[in-house]
């Protein structure tokens, strides 16, 4: 994203770069590591606390929300931090340049974490908002950047995107251990605030941090369009937006922007904004997105039949990816909402002697060793440019000073105990874990002979997320009523939806910029943001109906429900796999 000064970048930037490398790479790549980094400890350590505060009896200082309602806000909040960064993609191009969006979308989430540190509903809210508008800025950003920074490099970018994208992991990680560990021992709101002063001091290090990074992200508006921006600038007068799809398009924006919104608010008695259209058997903003969704499919299905075959045949093969993709991240995204409230009510995390020593010493080991790899590129990243960004460096500092006190409190704490359980933010962080842990060895496989196809990456995906199920199913069939499941099912859980996300997430977008030409891409991306979008509104109101389903029937039927879904998904995706294959000719 943005249009930055080459020659200022490959003049002034780069020998600074090499004289600074860290670990083999640039140093400016650590700079947006621990940018990526604190935003995702801000990021995640929130998003693990929402469902558990939202549900929380007022007692317990939260809210006492059904799933229902608690998932139906959620998902509102998880679909507008997909559709945003299209938005703020578009800006950053255009107007302001990749730098400066990051650095606003930084502050503005900053702004939204102080305000979720008081404890009142009207903040509550605004915070909400600014998160939803700050990662719009933030998100498509950051990657461009770095982009932008290994453009000269290319041999060397995958192995930056990889550093990168540990980088997100690790903060993941920390972020919902350490503020699940402050918001359930100390108080919801203690744990939003946690999360609110690593993003405030990630943005600071990241400001400055110029003197090293130089002109990377900024917008160079007088530079001449090259040929493929050209090529961007000329995509509407190849195949331009009718004034049908224009109409299309205002009337699928709204009907979906007001669904998003009328669903946490007709679900805690406020406003139904449809209710006149309620019919016996379907409420009435159900109607309306199925309608929405029809004009969606017409107005994608007109715009690419006007494309050539090859085109037209790549983005019909897009367009398969995105749809199951959705059937990904609706049972993948569960994570977030419906089991959080099963990792609180219904697994037995209790721990007492030699049991809990163990526990506490292999959480020692998972918290002490990869934070000491860390400090250690810290340390490295210092040595190596303190010349140039000394207060970065020391806010950095500061940052590791902080975290490293709070993970010894924790570990202070929970072995001073004799009996203990087992925090709810915990279960959480072994996604991240297992990301950090298994993506090397999974990624050689893209790389081997056994590299299988984008369909059968996707079925593979499905079918490990339709296991994870199968197995916590398996753990609560039959358990009477009070009965606890062990702990041990909802950590295979987790293990085989982490093997299923290495399987698809990654490689997803990766196809996408393999089969559409980059005058296209935009569009595309943008539909795959949307299928995203989609998904996480989707988990988050089936995620919501876990208590009914488990009160009605039980909570294994509620997993079983979950095992059938990207099964049946995953299945059918390998049977297409020769007609998606045949759409994408050459295409590995």
């Amino acid at each position: 994203m943005g249009q930055a000064s080459k020659a200022s970048f490959s003049e002034g930037t780069t020998s600074d770069f090499y004289k600074s490398n860290v670990l083999g790479q640039r140093s400016g790549l650590f700079v947006l590591f621990f940018t990526e980094m604190w935003e995702r400890f801000s990021f995640y350590g929130m998003r693990v606390l929402l469902i558990q505060f939202l549900t929380a009896t007022v007692i317990q200082g939260g809210w006492a929300w059904s799933a229902e309602q608690a998932g139906a806000l959620y998902g509102t909040y998880a679909m507008m931090l997909y559709l945003t960064p299209i938005l703020g993609g578009i800006i950053a191009d255009k107007y302001i340049g990749s730098r400066k969006a990051v650095i606003i979308g930084s502050i503005i989430m900053t702004i939204g974490h102080a305000a979720m540190a008081f404890d009142t509903q009207v903040m509550f809210f605004i915070g909400l908002a600014c998160l939803v508008i700050g990662t719009g800025f933030f998100k498509p950003n950051m990657p461009s950047i770095l982009g932008e920074m290994y453009k000269d490099l290319p041999e060397k970018k995958d192995g930056a995107y990889t550093i990168f994208y540990m980088g997100v992991n690790a903060g993941a990680f920390f972020g919902m251990m350490l503020c699940g560990y402050v918001a359930e021992t100390q108080g919801w709101h203690w744990g939003f605030g946690l999360a609110g002063i690593f993003m405030l001091l990630g943005t600071l290090q990241f400001v400055f941090a110029k003197p090293l990074m130089g002109n990377l992200g900024v917008l160079d508006q007088s530079k001449e369009m090259n040929k493929e921006d050209q090529l961007l600038a000329d995509a509407d007068k190849r195949n331009p937006f009718t004034n049908l799809d224009y109409i299309l398009i205002a009337i699928i924006s709204v009907v979906g922007f007001l669904y998003a919104f009328n669903d946490p608010l007709s679900k805690n008695g406020i406003i139904d904004m449809f209710s006149a259209l309620d019919l016996p058997f379907l409420r009435g903003q159900y109607l309306m997105i199925i309608l929405a969704l029809i004009l969606f499919i017409y107005l994608i299905s007109s715009r690419i039949k006007r494309y050539d075959k090859i085109v037209r045949d790549r983005m019909i093969a897009v367009v398969f990816l995105a749809f199951f993709l959705i059937f990904f991240f609706m049972s993948f995204e569960q994570g977030a909402t419906s089991l959080v409230l099963v990792a609180r009510d219904n697994i037995d995390r209790s721990l007492s002697g030699g049991a809990l020593q163990i526990f506490n010493i292999l959480n020692a080991l998972l918290t002490v060793v990869p934070l000491a790899l860390i400090s250690w590129v810290l340390v490295k990243l210092a040595k190596a440019t303190w010349s140039k960004i000394a207060l970065s460096n020391i806010i950095l500092i500061i940052c590791f000073v902080l975290i490293w006190g709070a993970a010894i409190w924790m570990l202070k704490n929970e072995f001073s105990k004799e009996v203990s359980e087992i925090k709810v933010s915990w279960f959480s962080t072994l996604n991240s874990f297992f990301i950090i842990a298994l993506a090397s060895t999974v990624s050689k496989l893209w790389e081997s002979k056994y590299n299988p196809s984008a369909a059968m990456k996707y079925g593979y995906g499905l079918i490990l997320v339709a296991i994870g199920y199968f197995i916590i199913g398996l753990g609560s069939w039959g358990i009477a009523e009070g009965v606890k499941i062990s702990m041990v099912f909802l950590v295979l859980t987790y293990l085989f939806h982490t093997l299923g996300e290495l399987f698809i997430s990654p490689v997803g977008l990766s196809y996408v910029s393999k089969l559409v030409p980059a005058r296209m891409l935009a569009f595309m991306f943008g539909i795959w943001y949307l299928a995203i979008a989609i998904a996480q509104k989707v988990a988050a109101v089936l995620g919501g109906q876990v208590e009914t389903i488990q009160q009605e029937y039980s909570l294994s039927h509620f997993f079983f429900l979950f095992t059938a879904i990207p099964a049946a998904a995953g299945l059918l995706v390998m049977i297409l796999n020769p007609i998606i294959k045949k759409l994408m000719p050459g295409i590995k």
